[in-house]
């Protein structure tokens, strides 16, 4: 189901995300021992915004389903509007409600 979702929202989320959010969802997989500190750097080493937000994507869907809804789920957390706008959420009540 996640794997689904991710491959959904792909695309917006590369056109749509924020240089901050990145950044903190980078942390955040890194806390919870999802990535390493040379996975994060392979993310930061490209050059762009939109390269950037595709390799983080592309890691995560390739390390499965508990990945993908960690980075999810902290993705909710740090912007809460850019998940309403991928329709993670439907509302800020909503929140931690995934929409089919």
């Amino acid at each position: 189901v996640a794997r689904q979702l991710l491959r959904r929202i792909r695309s917006e989320f590369v056109k749509g995300v924020s240089d901050p959010v990145i950044k903190g969802l980078l942390d955040d997989l890194y806390h919870h021992k999802v990535f390493s500190t040379e996975e994060m750097d392979s993310v930061m080493a490209e050059r762009t915004k939109a390269d950037q937000a595709r390799r983080l994507i592309d890691m995560v869907n390739a390390k499965g389903e508990g990945a993908i809804q960690m980075m999810i789920d902290s993705m909710k957390k740090r912007d809460q509007h850019f998940c309403i706008k991928l329709g993670l959420t439907s509302s800020p009540a909503g929140v931690g409600e995934l929409l089919p």
